[in-house]
């Protein structure tokens, strides 16, 4: 999965792009266009249009979506693809081309991608109007003018996917926040509107923590209180503002489906260049020392909280407490082949099939146990973020100097502050950092590597 599931539709947005490659690619076979290099026209095409729907964000068509918004996305994207179409001419000296059949092939692929842009449109809001598909739960917390308003779009416009369920008055003499956040826990809310100038400032900062902590989304009807100064994020539903408190870079679909298309990759060099042959070698060494599977397969907590089962070469003898008891230093529970593994990071290499299944990435907030994750959850704040994105083999805070034993309170603490700042400010270029980081750390061997 890319997404969370019930916050975007799937697949819809990398099949778009992916539909719209095929339709660029595949039309130049139809038109006398005369490039003498064909693999290398398809490539600057396909490259070209990447980088341009990256930059102008054109596959970002969120429910509430208008019209305009889509023809200023083609307008912008065709504008430039014309403009590279054509520059290619001239940067690969090609005299032969066709300036008249390129021209045709522009206009036809505009128009086919534009129609097939807005018939996925159409179709998705008729989906949600009619068969109730791709739908939100949501609540409203606050009865002034411009949370009344929310609530009729939100009734109304059945192809924006909102199903309300609940308005709370933050005023009125019944208000019991705890009350308020186990309707939204029981009810599996998935959108909480907060109206700003109802809100006092510890309850404000209240709903913010519950969020956090519940993976619950936060949206603020605004007023002109100082919250406008915060980085926030402008949305418009039927021309009412709405902002948000918080923008996770992964839940963009082209950054989720560049992250997968690595993680496939990666993972897929990682198990037929070095698992192959050496997964045999291990298993022969685990078996020979101690009785038991060659695997360590323990549930973890993954991506939206879910529960998955992450593998790992066993590194010790057989025990009860191996899901309730983190390995620390000199741990007798430890094999002799089991340490060598564990300091070089070996005995997590089967995690690469968790990768290649869709259940971890590579790089990612690493997963905790069961146990622990309840245990945490209570206690550290915000804790709950890091499931926002799917769990990784090594993280931010690995290459960082916090991995391992959780040995005093600022341990667990800076974790998950840098597991945090991974989510919200999640780049390409910080994922291969922090890879050849986690190499370098595995090599060199690391303190807490144990």
């Amino acid at each position: 999965m890319f997404f969370k599931q019930g916050r975007f539709s799937g697949f819809i947005n990398p099949i778009s792009g992916l539909v719209d490659l095929l339709v660029i690619n595949l039309f130049t076979l139809f038109l006398p266009i005369n490039f003498q290099n064909p693999i290398l026209f398809h490539s600057y095409i396909s490259i070209a249009w990447v980088v341009l729907s990256f930059k102008n964000e054109f596959y970002e068509v969120y429910r509430y979506s208008k019209v305009v918004a889509i023809l200023r996305k083609l307008f912008t994207q065709f504008v430039f693809f014309f403009l590279i179409l054509y520059a290619y001419i001239g940067f690969f000296k090609q005299p032969l081309m066709s300036r008249l059949a390129l021209g045709k092939y522009f206009l036809l692929v505009f128009l086919l991608i534009a129609a097939l842009k807005f018939l996925s449109y159409i179709l998705l809001m008729q989906y949600r109007s009619l068969w109730k598909g791709n739908t939100r739960n949501v609540v409203v917390i606050g009865k002034s003018k411009k949370a009344n308003q929310l609530i009729e779009v939100f009734e109304e416009r059945k192809e924006y996917g909102y199903m309300f369920k609940r308005q709370f008055s933050p005023r009125g003499h019944n208000f019991d926040l705890i009350a308020c956040f186990r309707y939204i826990v029981n009810n599996n809310i998935d959108e909480i509107y907060c109206s700003v100038s109802e809100l006092k400032n510890d309850e404000l900062s209240a709903f913010i923590n519950f969020a956090d902590n519940n993976l619950k989304t936060l949206k603020f009807l605004p007023d002109n209180k100082n919250i406008f100064s915060k980085k926030l994020k402008f949305e418009y539903y039927d021309y009412l503002p709405i902002l948000s408190l918080r923008d996770i870079p992964l839940h963009n679909s082209l950054n989720a489906l560049l992250k997968r298309g690595f993680d496939i990759l990666f993972s897929l060099a990682v198990i037929f260049g070095l698992l192959i042959w050496l997964g045999p070698i291990l298993a022969l060494l685990i078996r020979l020392e101690s009785k038991g599977p060659v695997f360590f397969i323990q549930r973890r907590t993954g991506f939206d909280n879910r529960e998955f089962q992450c593998f790992k070469f066993r590194s010790m003898g057989m025990n009860d407490a191996a899901d309730a008891k983190q390995a620390g230093k000199n741990d007798m529970r430890v094999t002799k082949i089991g340490k060598f593994i564990r300091k070089t990071s070996i005995d997590e290499l089967p995690q690469f099939y968790n990768v290649l299944f869709g259940n971890m990435s590579v790089v990612g907030p690493r997963p905790h146990m069961l146990k622990h994750t309840d245990e945490y959850a209570n206690r550290v704040d915000k804790y709950m973020l890091r499931h926002f994105v799917k769990p990784g083999i090594t993280g931010l805070a690995q290459v960082r100097g916090y991995r391992g034993e959780i040995e005093k309170e600022s341990d667990i603490q800076n974790r998950i502050k840098f597991d945090i700042f991974y989510v919200e400010n999640w780049s390409f270029f910080m994922d291969l950092k922090i890879i050849v980081q986690t190499v370098i750390n595995a090599i060199s061997g690391e303190e807490k590597a144990y």
